[in-house]
């Protein structure tokens, strides 16, 4: 048999390009399948932010300068909270904050794809969709796609799903997928000229309603609600009243009224958090096809970019031809799992929505009174750090005793 890829990878989104790009400056030779025939689509529900911890991946894409170009906005951020607004700053000694970008996909989608378009050993194909998978002595050596020409079937050592959370690739495979139920329902839309606190991203933690309005390249802002879902009757009824009365209800609400939205309402009742294993047989998931976080959060963006590079990373060499592919997915698999798997965990546990634990209750009260506790915060709600960081014994330490010392001032504990 022969191959007519090193890898074919299904989706062109921001994993599926990424991959691509990274793959091939590596030495693979990579079909590119988008099922769109537009080279300027791009993905609508989203919260068009990168978290901090994807600066690498961007960086080693070359996208930086490109991307600031286009007015891409660097995502600081202050966070809402019963105790106050915790407001993460440098330490004046010390070194900045790290940073993602805050970037429409609008903008962001067309400028990846076009990069990957133009890298050599990419091959982008437009209007190609994945029908069904390829196999060979129980693995998968290639993908059936249906296009306007016809029917085709591509071989490649390896298959890669970038197609989303409803991943057609990891469907056909039957990779083992856990589902789990998300009690927040969101919509967002996009407003022209709403100031903001600060001109930064504001997140409304209200225990258990969140909201977060982000500011976007070409003075956009994406303004986002994501309640209980004992609130969605409501929001059925009157979309457009329910979202405003919501959004000016909120401790320095941005004046909404005075902007001008200039999308429609975008959201979903039912967005459940998704994960699956990441690898199987001659197949490898990326992006949401592997892990489908909480919107609220902002993840998803981030992790897409980073689990395109740890594929890179552990694979190429295999894909090409160099290697042993199932060694090379297993490591990609390990480190996809201790990178991800721990922040799902906390995200599906918040997906209850409930209010704080007395844990978060301990640690956000705390960031909300003390500088150094807000910088450990914005670490983890940047990805920098992981969950045993977080909550290693001296930062719950730290915390008791912030929230000790300003009870002995007067104030409210942390209840």
């Amino acid at each position: 048999m022969t191959n007519d890829y090193d890898v074919v990878i299904s989706g062109a989104g921001l994993a599926g390009c990424a991959a691509a790009i990274l793959l091939a400056r590596r030495g693979v030779r990579v079909a590119l399948l988008e099922r769109r025939s537009d080279p300027d689509a791009y993905k609508v529900l989203c919260t068009h932010s990168i978290t901090a911890n994807a600066h690498p991946v961007l960086d080693e894409l070359g996208l930086i300068p490109a991307l600031e170009k286009a007015g891409a906005l660097h995502n600081d951020a202050r966070w809402y909270t019963r105790w106050g607004w915790i407001e993460p700053r440098s330490a004046p000694d010390g070194p900045a904050l790290p940073y993602g970008y805050n970037v429409r996909r609008s903008t962001l989608d067309p400028l990846i794809r076009a990069r990957a378009a133009q890298t050599p050993g990419v091959d982008l194909l437009l209007g190609h969709r994945v029908t069904g998978l390829v196999r060979d002595a129980g693995r998968t050596v290639g993908v059936r796609t249906s296009m306007p020409q016809g029917d085709r079937e591509i071989r490649a050592r390896l298959v890669v799903g970038a197609d989303g959370k409803d991943s057609a690739v990891a469907k056909f495979a039957e990779v083992p997928t856990k589902v789990h139920e998300n009690t927040r329902f969101g919509y967002l839309a996009h407003f022209r000229d709403l100031p903001l606190h600060g001109g930064i991203g504001q997140t409304w933690f209200l225990e258990p309603d969140m909201a977060y309005a982000f500011p976007n390249d070409d003075g956009v802002t994406v303004l986002a609600v994501l309640p209980d879902k004992k609130r969605l009757p409501a929001f059925r009824e009157d979309l457009e009243g329910s979202f405003l009365e919501f959004v000016r209800a909120l401790p320095e609400a941005p004046p909404v009224d005075s902007a001008e939205r200039i999308t429609k309402f975008i959201g979903t009742v039912d967005y459940p958090l998704i994960t699956r294993d990441p690898t199987a047989p001659g197949i490898a998931l990326v992006g949401d096809a592997a892990l489908t976080s909480d919107p609220l959060w902002g993840v998803g963006c981030g992790w897409a970019l980073q689990s395109a590079q740890w594929l890179a990373e552990a694979g190429a060499p295999a894909a090409a031809g160099r290697g042993d592919l199932d060694r090379a997915l297993a490591l990609y698999a390990r480190r996809h799992r201790r990178g991800l798997r721990g922040h799902q965990a906390m995200a599906v546990d918040f997906a209850k929505a409930r209010p704080f634990n007395p844990g978060e209750r301990l640690l956000f009260s705390a960031a909300a009174r003390d500088e150094s506790m807000a910088r450990h915060m914005y670490m983890f709600a940047a990805r920098m750090i992981g969950p045993l960081r977080f909550l290693n014994p001296a930062a719950l330490a730290k915390a008791a005793a912030v929230n000790i010392k300003h009870r002995g001032a007067g104030t409210s504990p942390a209840r």
